[in-house]
């Protein structure tokens, strides 16, 4: 846990000892916990001699699509199907899928990756909810929704290898709790994408852009559905780079969001 510049060791601290256990809590109980913790009750470290890696032990990873006006358009027009994204931007239920497990999340500064089927591929940058055990969103972090639109715009039925596979998604740099940013529906989402030491594209949003509500999204997960170890949802995305575009091997996608910090991450092409 981080307090200032410190990184608080939780494996020592009269506290939950890991994510999954922290998410078993109330969000009342959960956040009661961590702030009766200080630099000093158990092994402290400067922020900037540890590696943070992706917040994530045991959760899925699932995502909510066409919740942007933008993302709507952009599925329209790489897709042979395009009246499915205008209904689901409309309709009551929202897209929800499955996008990660935990071994195929990347944490900042480590790979994402495109695949070798795929010529056309972009990031997605996404808010991020925590959702603990008992469906309650408890925090926020950066995701990254790393796509294949040549494979999902060629049949809608293809989303999953579009969206699934190995470092297909990013999260960081850390989560923050619901009580330190409490008005997250109005946030500052900012994308970069460098490509041999220059910028090659960027652009900016905001959750306050977003067609559904956060509510919206949870309570839809939620339905048939259980989390024992509690689980993150990206929100979907409202920045889309221009058709022409297409992720590289050696890209850099840097990902901000206002009161949460920065997800940095180099691009891979699998082999």
């Amino acid at each position: 846990m981080i307090r200032g510049d410190a990184v608080i060791d939780l494996a020592e601290a009269r506290g939950p000892k890991s994510l999954s256990a922290a998410l078993t809590m109330s969000s009342r109980d959960m956040l009661q916990s961590l702030e009766g913790l200080r630099p000093g009750a158990a092994t402290t470290h400067t922020l900037d001699s540890v590696v943070l890696r992706a917040p994530i032990d045991k959760q899925e990873v699932w995502a909510a699509g066409v919740t942007y006006l933008r993302s709507r358009d952009a599925r329209m027009e790489e897709s042979t199907q395009r009246d499915v994204y205008d209904q689901v931007y409309d309709a009551a239920r929202p897209e929800l899928f499955l996008k990660a497990t935990p071994h195929r999340v990347s944490g900042p500064g480590e790979p994402v990756a495109i695949r070798s089927d795929s010529g056309w591929d972009v990031p997605e940058p996404e808010l991020t909810l925590l959702l603990n055990s008992r469906g309650e969103l408890v925090g926020y972090t950066i995701g990254n929704d790393v796509s294949s639109r040549s494979i999902e715009g060629e049949n809608p039925l293809y989303l999953p290898q579009a969206k699934v596979y190995s470092r297909s998604a990013a999260l960081g740099p850390t989560v923050i709790t619901v009580d330190e940013l409490p008005d997250a529906a109005n946030l500052d989402i900012n994308l970069s994408i460098h490509r041999g030491g220059a910028v090659l594209f960027e652009d900016r949003t905001s959750t306050a852009n977003m067609h559904r509500s956060f509510a919206d999204l949870s309570n839809y997960l939620q339905r048939a559905n259980t989390f024992p170890a509690g689980v993150f949802l990206m929100t979907g995305t409202g920045i889309v780079p221009p058709l022409e575009f297409t992720l590289q091997d050696g890209d850099v996608v840097t990902i901000s969001i206002d009161g949460i910090g920065e997800l940095v991450n180099p691009v891979t092409r699998l082999s």
